[in-house]
């Protein structure tokens, strides 16, 4: 880029992880209305990530949770947002920087983004998914949800 182009990608990168960090901060100041749920995929192994060695493990690349029923202890930084979710029964706690996400949606109103991350890739399609804060009797169960069943068309 030169210096007479304006960095309007960059800039719109910025706005959508806003939009991001006032949701969740709302959910945290407010808890989560009616049926509003967040999907949140976000690259393991990005810088300031840090989740239990066992999820690694399992997720060496991209993860997207879930912020439903079952969250707690959301916290929100001007870099970072930090919850506790329960996988396979267990409390784990995760700190996720906002550059680190990749995709974000709240199905129960149809609404989405992609985004690029920290490393200018573009996110995966259909990534796994760690479902932490779900239905109570399918605490700790994983399943692959596709993305692209909750973004506008």
């Amino acid at each position: 880029m030169t210096s007479s182009e304006l960095p309007y990608d960059s800039w719109l990168e910025e706005a959508l992880r806003g939009v991001i960090r006032r949701a969740l901060t709302h959910a945290a100041e407010e808890g989560l209305p009616r049926a509003h749920h967040f999907y949140l995929t976000f690259l393991t192994g990005a810088d300031g990530v840090e989740l239990p060695v066992e999820l690694r493990a399992k997720y060496p690349d991209e993860m997207t949770i879930v912020l439903q029923h079952q969250f707690w202890d959301l916290s929100v930084e001007d870099d970072h947002f930090a919850v506790t979710l329960k996988f396979r029964g267990r409390p784990s706690r995760l700190v996720v920087p906002f550059a680190a996400i990749s995709a974000f949606g709240d199905p129960s109103v149809n609404f989405g983004l992609q985004l690029k991350t920290a490393h200018g890739d573009e996110a995966a399609a259909e990534p796994a998914t760690e479902t932490g804060g779900e239905d109570p009797a399918k605490a700790g169960a994983g399943e692959v949800i596709a993305l692209d069943s909750f973004r506008k068309k």
